[in-house]
């Protein structure tokens, strides 16, 4: 099972982190600025946020088979379809529904974990979810480069989408919900609302820091290196990649210490990996302004990404402990929230800049959400949630 879900997070980011490659052609195709380019990066941010709580309760009431073999399916067209964008609007078009498609991934995924695995497994269970997405992310700059040199922007997308059918059909085929997972009948359990309403609140607004530090490395890091240092496409795909491999890193560091502080100091086993994340993340982008060569750069992102990264386990793990039979609107609206945080991500970067032209106040900008998200996590208290289970066959 996490197998399969870990393969599904390489798709989802594969498929969205693209675009940054190919950026440049785009734009230069269909006469773009850099401005209308952080719309088309934020249409995908806002069909995305605004789809994840109808795609959390689709999640919560019919199960994770149907709706994320259809969703997969859906998005892929989508994908195969940015090649084929004439202009602005078709591309702007494209991508709000490529979002609105992608996101069932995560919504569906946390109904997964929480309806198989008991409360003190889920940790490294969603580390290595979100791990696949940071890895599908990283290969994608130096593969979709290699893409875009051999077949052209166009086609390269077409020849991406291939892999997402090919996971929609096999899940489609294999897999089944847990019988707790699926049904109207689970749906309609009882759930207080106003219990969990204060905390829920915290996670949405410490998800939407995350996002927002995050988000910078799928969308504007690869120009703003290739651009800042003088680098070629390829010198700026492989740094670009080495952050996103910090980033999975972390996610399986920080998912292992969650399950393990769970065993030991429940009520901080969340709290201590996630407010030092983003600690971790406000220091390496207060000192970007500041790098000198693309590799001092390249170091200050891992450590941005490394940090963000932590905090993802922890966010997911806590949406688990306190939705219950609701994990997928909770962990839809968490990440609704987030999506505005990319959607801000992406447009405010080429807005925010300093007199030199750089964007030192984007950086010392989003410093700031993440030193407030990790003050929002000491507020945050986690308890055992009512629909944790025992592991499953």
């Amino acid at each position: 099972m996490l197998a399969a879900l870990f393969a599904l997070s390489v798709v989802t980011y594969l498929d969205r982190a693209c675009i940054s490659s190919a950026k440049g052609r785009i734009a230069a195709d269909l006469g773009l600025s850099d401005a209308a380019m952080g719309l088309v990066f934020g249409a995908f941010s806002l069909g995305y946020a605004l789809a994840q709580i109808p795609a959390g309760w689709l999640a919560d009431r019919y199960g994770a088979r149907a709706l994320l073999a259809g969703a997969v399916a859906l998005w892929s067209a989508a994908t195969a379809l940015t090649g084929a964008a004439q202009g602005l609007a078709a591309m702007l078009g494209i991508r709000l529904l490529f979002g609105v498609f992608e996101a069932a991934a995560f919504p569906g995924a946390a109904k997964v974990i929480a309806a198989r695995l008991a409360v003190d497994k889920r940790g490294l269970a969603n580390g290595i979810l979100f791990s696949g997405s940071r890895l599908g992310a990283a290969v994608s700059f130096p593969v979709f480069a290699a893409m875009l040199e051999a077949l052209g922007w166009r086609w390269s997308f077409a020849g991406l989408s291939l892999l997402g059918f090919a996971w929609a059909g096999a899940w489609w085929v294999w897999f089944r919900d847990a019988p707790r997972a699926a049904g109207p009948r689970a749906a309609g359990e009882a759930f207080d609302w106003k219990a969990v309403r204060g905390p829920a609140a915290l996670a949405c607004l410490q998800y939407f820091a995350s996002n927002f530090t995050f988000f910078l490395c799928l969308t504007w890091m690869f120009s703003y290196l290739q651009g800042r240092y003088g680098l070629s496409a390829r010198e700026a795909a492989v740094y670009s990649a080495i952050p996103l491999v910090a980033g999975a890193a972390s996610q399986w560091l920080s998912g292992m210490a969650v399950d393990r502080m769970y065993r030991v100091a429940p009520e901080w086993s969340r709290r201590g990996p996630a407010a030092a994340g983003f600690v971790l993340a406000a220091a390496g982008l207060l000192g970007l302004p500041a790098a000198a060569t693309p590799l001092g750069a390249c170091v200050l992102f891992a450590c941005a990404a490394f940090g963000a990264d932590s905090t993802i386990s922890p966010s997911w793990t806590f949406c688990q402990d306190i939705g219950g039979a609701c994990t997928g609107r909770l962990s839809g609206a968490m990440n609704m929230v987030g999506n505005f945080g990319a959607l801000a991500s992406a447009s405010l970067f080429p807005l925010l800049k300093g007199a030199d032209g750089q964007p030192g106040p984007y950086f010392i900008a989003a410093a700031l959400l993440n030193t407030a998200a990790a003050a929002a996590w000491m507020a945050m208290k986690s308890r055992r949630s009512p629909g944790a289970v025992p592991r499953q066959a």
